[in-house]
């Protein structure tokens, strides 16, 4: 199933999902660190990582849902598709939660609470990625119809819109 969203012929979704990923993951390395004995700065710039995660994470949902929406229902690829979205929404909720804690706090470090809710979100995060894999690897949500190692370059126009006498 191609993906309904692209830039220059490849899907949107997971062009945005890596960077919430990382930005969380090392949001939460970096508040471990922190709390451990780390240097200060790390639980600031922890709060930033996880501010802008959330950003990009609901980037990533809204073009995730562009797809979500196309997959047919009553296929096993659209159950793996509402199991990764709301393991997102899940993430995005946790996250949320701990950036508003943090928002107006003495201090951006976050301490033993939320860093728990921090690893949970992550353990979800890690069920979510796999599935976000299975969709894309073994369902082919997303995959171009035309895709093969010979396939023709994204940026080259459909045969269907080339000009009669064009030469591939």
């Amino acid at each position: 199933m191609e993906s309904r969203l692209k830039v220059l012929g490849h899907p949107v979704h997971p062009m945005l999902v890596m960077f919430p990923v990382a930005l969380l993951v090392v949001g939460t390395l970096f508040d471990i660190v922190d709390t451990v004995g780390g240097p200060d700065f790390l639980g600031e710039v922890a709060y930033w990582n996880i501010t802008v995660g959330l950003v990009g994470g609901l980037l990533a949902a809204a073009a995730g849902t562009f797809d979500l929406l196309a997959i047919p229902t009553g296929t096993r690829a659209k159950r793996v598709a509402l199991t990764h979205a709301a393991a997102n929404v899940a993430v995005i909720l946790l996250f949320a939660a701990v950036w508003a804690v943090r928002l107006n706090a003495d201090s951006r470090a976050a301490g033993g609470a939320l860093i728990a809710i921090e690893v949970v979100g992550m353990a979800i995060l890690g069920v979510s990625a796999w599935l976000g894999g299975e969709l894309v690897d073994r369902l082919g949500v997303g995959v171009d119809r035309e895709a093969g190692l010979d396939a023709p370059s994204s940026l080259r126009p459909p045969a269907a819109t080339q000009r009669i006498g064009d030469v591939r």
